[in-house]
């Protein structure tokens, strides 16, 4: 039920994405597909980033959950995809290039819109390259273990991914290169996704400058790749009956990786806080103002402090709401939908 749900629904939001482009309000639907690009992106790739982090970490208890992190990498390519598309919008979504920067004349040089579109599109290539293939070794270890029990129908799928597959010494290699490329997905993660912050959501309000948005914006992004693994992991773990492989401990040590960086959310929004108002500077602190006094935004705003934070931190700071299926999956939603917002806030007003 699952797939045509899901299908119904991108069928409704492409509908209704074309409707108000073409014609009812371009504004507001070129700025929700970049607001849902960010978090979308963002979201798969720190559910690949799981899969690496622990890789590098030598993180044994995480090997049953990485296959269902890492299967998210086959959004990546029609994430690059999506970007590309966005450049129909871009003078809708940047408010620089109708009215372009002048002064200084290095964010004049820095904001304009084919170097911009080139340097991100090169770094989400880079980035999207590096996680495919590092998931791609994961992958070809499974399916040389599996190929003579999997469906003859995409046995020449199989045949390829394990052309020259030497069984004695393959899974050592592939473990090894695994290890190897672990370190470069993730600095390669909080490079790119700093360059997309600075670039994508700084640059929406091109004279306000903040050096954390950077570490926020991937931060954010793993968090809501670590929520969604909780979700996904209960979701497969009851379909398939696998209790006696994701067990109960499992979930436990998940669940603190989830309130963990709740709270290092919380760390970095309130250090992003404070500078700014500390420095009160004219140009940063307008950035906090539209968000905390003027009406339309003030409650948005608080809201996103207590889906992300508040509800999540409360809620899973026990070990019983951890291992207890229904309540972790209730905070892991309230999570998601709070970083969601999260992004609505950073980039819509």
């Amino acid at each position: 039920w699952l797939r045509p749900l899901f299908l119904a629904s991108a069928a409704i939001g492409g509908l209704t994405f074309i409707v108000l482009a073409a014609s009812v309000d371009p504004d507001r639907a070129w700025r929700i597909y970049h607001l849902n690009w960010l978090y979308w992106t963002g979201l798969s790739m720190g559910l690949v980033l799981f899969g690496a982090a622990t890789t590098v970490a030598k993180g044994r208890w995480a090997v049953p959950l990485r296959r269902i992190g890492e299967a998210s990498v086959a959004f990546l390519p029609v994430s690059l995809g999506l970007f590309l598309l966005s450049w129909l919008g871009r003078a809708r979504i940047y408010s620089w290039i109708a009215q372009p920067i002048t002064e200084p004349h290095v964010k004049a040089f820095w904001l304009r819109d084919g170097f911009m579109y080139g340097r991100v599109t090169f770094g989400l290539l880079l980035l999207f390259s590096i996680a495919i293939y590092f998931v791609y070794l994961g992958v070809r270890q499974d399916v040389a273990e599996l190929k003579d029990k999997l469906p003859a129908t995409h046995r020449p799928l199989y045949d390829r991914i394990t052309a020259g597959w030497d069984s004695a010494t393959g899974f050592v290699i592939a473990g090894e290169k695994r290890a190897t490329i672990g370190p470069l997905v993730l600095i390669a993660y909080a490079v790119v996704m700093s360059l997309i912050a600075f670039d994508t959501v700084m640059s929406l309000s091109p004279h306000w400058v903040s050096n954390l948005l950077g570490a926020f914006f991937f931060m954010g992004a793993w968090l809501a790749g670590l929520m969604s693994l909780a979700l996904l992991m209960m979701f497969w773990r009851r379909h398939f009956g696998i209790e006696d492989v994701i067990t109960t401990k499992h979930l436990h040590d998940l669940g603190k990786l989830c309130f963990g960086f709740t709270v290092f959310w919380a760390y970095l929004l309130f250090s992003q806080f404070i500078v700014i108002w500390y420095g009160n500077m004219p140009e940063e602190t307008q950035f906090l103002f539209l968000r905390m006094t003027r009406p339309e935004w003030k409650g948005i705003s608080i809201a996103m402090i207590v889906l992300c934070f508040l509800l999540p931190f409360w809620g899973l700071i026990g070990a019983m709401p951890k291992k207890t299926p229904a309540i972790f999956a209730t905070f892991a939603a309230i999570s998601l939908c709070g970083l969601w917002v999260d992004r609505f806030v950073l980039g819509v007003p």
